[in-house]
């Protein structure tokens, strides 16, 4: 089927069909293997007319793709202009043996035998510059992951350092403010500054339960604690902002509902989340609601906080609980980061959902 008067015919037009290809191609001029291209061209071209004398085979023109696919990994070059390439010297080839008068009887094999050939060398380069892509982007994120658990050390040393000096003297106020309570019971704005000394004292311990070293220093007490007896102690902990925000909060407790881990977290945890819902509500006019619900079964327990305040983008909300992230211009950005630490430190996972109507922090306890 395939003579030789064809491959003959097609060496004749080589030098031709290639200078066509040279001049033709697309490269960019940040391309350092630009002035490589055609003699790829080339060579592709010589595949061809071994694959028609059957001294090519498949495992020959897969290893020319796999050097030219790697060749254009190292360029960086746009796929698309590769492949448009290779298509293009096709055209060529075809183009030159129709005006070379192939007779039409012979014209389909050849077309098909020429398609079989840039078809499996497109679905070896394209496959093989795509798993190098693929290896090169592991390779960058195993390095971003890397930098940024490095910085989280250094942050966590730092931090910790930091607070363990600040917390010494913020505990011995703490206890003279007791002292002066107990003295003097009804001196004015007393109430203010002990909850005032409470707060940058639950915010320290923010930054301790941050850092591995804080971590290890927080003793982590485990009992089993009623959770509805938690939520009415937080709740008359907030009591002060509650009344300054004009907010309404609704429970939904079964009174049995308990919990098993270190209560000062998970206490911690709902603080966290009340004290971001009382901020969300600032931002609203009309009614403002929280609503709290709690319950379990004997497969697991559940609480979650919704509130009716602004809702959070749904571009920032998959990321509210990465490290240093926040929207406020005063924040931490690690309040949410560490309540999932505590969430998953008790084996269990917190969520959120937002939108106009409603944003709900909801955590999730496996009890089996």
């Amino acid at each position: 089927m395939f003579m030789d008067p064809l491959t003959a015919f097609l060496e004749e037009q080589e030098a031709k069909i290639v200078e066509q290809f040279k001049n033709q191609i697309v490269k960019s001029e940040h391309d350092q293997f630009r002035d490589r291209i055609h003699l790829n061209g080339q060579a592709m071209y010589r595949m061809v007319i071994g694959y028609f004398r059957g001294t090519v085979t498949e495992e020959d023109i897969q290893a020319l793709a796999y050097r030219v696919a790697c060749e254009r990994n190292q360029a960086q070059i746009n796929i698309g202009d590769f492949v448009h390439n290779v298509c293009m010297g096709r055209r060529l080839i075809l183009d030159s043996l129709q005006e070379g008068g192939v007779p039409a009887a012979t014209m389909l094999p050849v077309v098909m035998k020429i398609n079989e050939c840039f078809d499996i060398f497109l679905v070896h380069a394209v496959s093989k510059y795509t798993e190098l892509k693929d290896r090169d982007l592991d390779k960058k994120q195993m390095f971003i992951e890397r930098s940024h658990k490095d910085r989280m050390t250094i942050l966590g040393q730092m931090a910790s350092s930091f607070v363990h000096e600040f917390r010494n003297p913020l505990t011995s106020v703490i206890g003279f403010s007791k002292l002066l309570k107990e003295d003097h019971p009804d001196l004015p704005y007393l109430d203010i500054i002990e909850n005032e000394l409470y707060q940058l004292n639950y915010r320290v311990s923010q930054f301790l339960l941050v850092s591995k070293k804080g971590s290890a220093a927080v003793s982590r007490r485990i009992e089993t604690f009623n959770v509805a007896q938690l939520i009415e102690d937080i709740l008359a902990f907030l009591y002060p902002t509650i009344v300054d925000v004009n907010a309404q909060t609704a429970c939904t407790i079964d009174p049995s509902f308990s919990l098993t881990g270190n209560r000062d977290e998970i206490k911690q945890v709902l603080i966290n989340i009340l004290s971001n819902a009382l901020d969300a509500l600032q931002r609203v006019s009309g009614e403002r609601l929280i609503h709290i619900e709690g319950f379990q079964n004997e497969q697991k327990a559940s609480i979650s906080i919704a509130n009716n305040g602004s809702p959070i983008p749904p571009d920032i909300l998959p990321v509210i609980f990465e490290p240093f992230f926040t929207t406020k211009e005063l924040g931490t950005g690690i309040g949410l980061y560490v309540c999932k630490e505590i969430i998953e430190r008790h084996d269990g996972t917190i969520s959120c959902e937002s939108s106009e109507r409603s944003t709900e922090f909801r955590m999730t306890f496996d009890l089996r």
